[in-house]
């Protein structure tokens, strides 16, 4: 997967750097994810199914489980 380009939040600052989200567009619909801390670990997704899970968040879906 090296040739993909990663795009860190544009919440990111200076003092975050090493512990951003970081997304990359892949052949077909594919979407990965990485944290920056740790690129060796890729979350492999669809767009469809990563809108749903954003979606789901920004509602609230999943706040019992914090």
């Amino acid at each position: 997967m090296s040739h993909l380009v990663w795009q860190k939040s544009s919440y990111s600052d200076a003092e975050g750097a090493d512990a951003c989200l970081e997304l990359a567009q892949g052949d077909d619909d594919l979407r990965h994810l990485r944290e920056s801390d740790d690129p060796d670990i890729i979350v492999t997704t669809t767009t469809t199914k990563l809108r749903a899970l954003i979606l789901g968040a920004k509602a609230g879906e999943f706040d019992h489980l914090l």
